[in-house]
């Protein structure tokens, strides 16, 4: 297939994934985690809570509640979303009450729910997918649908195209993080969008491809916890039609292919320990079921950040 035209000075939606820091002892830096929350907001984007960065699948109800808690604390009636998961186990049956009952918490905090896969979700056949997000969320102004590769988590799963269209016509569903790695895959859905529902966000989780901006996705990203400064600097100057926005955006991707090598989901340390080189944080250590990087990343990862902060400055 062609690749699809580029869409110059249109600016995204920008979602950020908000890293949970720790302290040494183990316990959550709460501290570290709400700046880190407000700084995302000042910057312009939109924070994700109880995402995968965030470790939600880990996390106790109590403190995930407690995130979103926080959250709408530090930005004071701002925008944010959270994600309403099930983390069940392989064999599981759907669990929607269970379901219901995180959208009513992220609701009952002003938040709007991303609603995660999970191994019952995605063992309902293909025809039943559609309708279970519909009956899910008939209670929600707005939802955001979510949709990953294994390579992220072993419940997750691209679905077939036509079952796409179907979650772009809920009136709604107002957009779905396509987190593949496949241009193709993403190229195929903003093409399906522009078609059946032209304003609904196709937002990339592609964290080796974060120029698929230019194709007409929005994004909500785990790579934009390391600098959502230098992310919303870096959509101003596409926005602007500045030449300046392919040098950022190459440093940026640089630091992602870097990141989110194998295994994917150590890319949560590298988040932590670029935090703390950048300041923002005391301590890199990261949730302990959650697999780490070698300490050799810090050199690299050093070399990054006077390249990101030169860029902002």
């Amino acid at each position: 297939m062609p690749t699809p035209p580029i869409q110059p000075g249109r600016k995204p939606l920008g979602m950020s994934a908000v890293l949970l820091p720790f302290h040494p002892d183990g316990s959550i830096d709460w501290q570290g985690f709400e700046a880190h929350v407000a700084r995302t907001a000042e910057a312009g984007l939109v924070p994700a809570v109880n995402m995968d960065t965030g470790y939600a699948p880990l996390l106790d109800d109590a403190t995930r509640i407690e995130a979103l808690q926080r959250t709408r604390d530090a930005i004071g009636g701002g925008r944010y979303v959270a994600g309403a998961g099930v983390f069940d186990k392989p064999g599981d049956s759907f669990a929607p009450d269970a379901y219901r009952k995180r959208i009513e918490e992220i609701h009952h905090q002003y938040g709007e729910p991303v609603i995660f896969q999970s191994f019952g979700l995605t063992a309902l056949p293909d025809e039943q997918i559609a309708a279970a997000y519909e009956d899910l969320a008939k209670d929600c102004a707005s939802f955001i649908a979510f949709e990953l590769g294994e390579m992220f988590a072993p419940f997750g799963k691209i679905y077939p195209l036509d079952v796409y269209k179907q979650l772009i016509q809920l009136p709604n569903c107002i957009g779905a993080k396509h987190s593949s790695l496949s241009r193709q895959l993403e190229w195929d859905r903003l093409a399906l969008r522009d078609r059946v529902r032209p304003g609904f966000h196709v937002f990339t989780g592609n964290d080796l491809a974060i120029d698929m901006i230019l194709y007409g996705s929005d994004y909500l990203l785990g790579l934009s916890t390391f600098a959502p400064d230098l992310f919303a600097r870096r959509d101003a100057l596409w926005a602007a039609g500045d030449s300046a926005f392919h040098e950022v955006n190459d440093l940026l991707q640089y630091l992602g292919f870097f990141a989110f090598r194998g295994p994917v989901p150590a890319y949560k340390h590298d988040a932590a320990m670029f935090m703390k080189l950048r300041g923002w944080i005391g301590c890199d250590d990261t949730h302990p079921d959650s697999p780490s990087r070698p300490d050799a990343d810090r050199a690299v990862l050093a070399e990054i950040v006077p390249r990101v902060e030169a860029m902002l400055s």
